[in-house]
């Protein structure tokens, strides 16, 4: 009985009957089999409601911005590349602008420095454009000074010599100080220079003798009305305008100011030619 009594407390005091092994309650472990078990119970209802949820499409992306240029881009550079691609122009648009490039390019660096090359670059167009018109510079600058250029009009009767002739030479001295005119002042600096005869010929058509036979008809309406004298009524006295403003020009390489129309009317001409 004694006996009895002792195994009781001590399987009261194990948790347990006598021999049992302890269980993963009473030891508070759990072997590799039980853990496997959490794992599965904790991964099912993540899986049942991952499969389960609707799938939720993703936001539509904004318009995609251009990817920027590479890092060797430069805008200033682009600009000068828009800017020398020749530009599509046809007829008098064309050949207008390579007159004005023309004229520009004779002013600034004179024939001798003038090219084609040169004049198609700065009218925006292609050396091919320049050549299919004209065979060589010297017919280039001949036909731009020959557009661009005013033409000695009859001049209309003011009743008086003086009027009339200062009113010539006065748009005279307007056509050198424009751009045409500082191009054929660049032009005539050179006619000792090679192609001198052609460029001194058409100035001679061109410019001098229209301005002679206008002052001749000048002269002569002057001595029908008596305020010119008829002896004056000669080739000679008409080429003293066109004489002086040459000399003005060429030799004494002066602008022809406003005044000087004035000055060669009244100090020269009209002495001259007075009856």
């Amino acid at each position: 009985m004694m006996d009895q009594l002792v195994r009781r407390q001590a399987t009261v005091r194990t948790g347990g009957q006598a021999g049992e092994r302890p269980t993963e309650q009473s030891t508070g472990r759990t072997d590799g089999r039980a853990a496997d078990r959490v794992d599965e119970q904790l991964a099912r209802p993540a899986e049942g409601r991952a499969a389960s949820r609707p799938t939720v499409p993703a936001p539509a992306s904004r318009t995609a911005l251009p990817a920027p240029g590479p890092a060797s881009f430069c805008p200033v550079k682009a600009a000068a590349e828009v800017l020398s691609r020749p530009m599509r122009r046809r007829g008098k648009e064309l050949e207008q602008a390579i007159f004005a490039a023309a004229l520009d390019q004779l002013t600034s660096g004179g024939f001798a420095r003038l090219t084609m090359e040169g004049i198609a670059g700065a009218a925006r167009t292609g050396k091919a454009a320049l050549y299919r018109r004209w065979a060589s510079k010297v017919e280039l600058v001949v036909d731009a000074l020959d557009s661009t250029l005013p033409r000695p009009s009859d001049t209309p009767d003011l009743g008086s010599a003086r009027s009339e002739l200062l009113l010539l030479i006065q748009g005279f001295t307007e056509a050198m100080n424009s751009r045409s005119g500082g191009a054929m002042q660049a032009l005539m600096a050179e006619l000792d220079h090679e192609q001198a005869e052609l460029f001194k010929g058409f100035i001679v058509q061109r410019v001098i003798e229209p301005t002679k036979a206008t002052i001749l008809e000048i002269l002569r309406r002057g001595a029908e009305r008596g305020d010119v004298r008829p002896g004056a009524v000669t080739p000679l006295v008409a080429d003293v305008a066109p004489a002086m403003l040459m000399y003005r020009v060429k030799i004494c390489g002066r602008q022809l100011g406003p005044e000087f129309a004035v000055e060669l009317v009244d100090e020269v001409l009209v002495p001259l030619i007075r009856a």
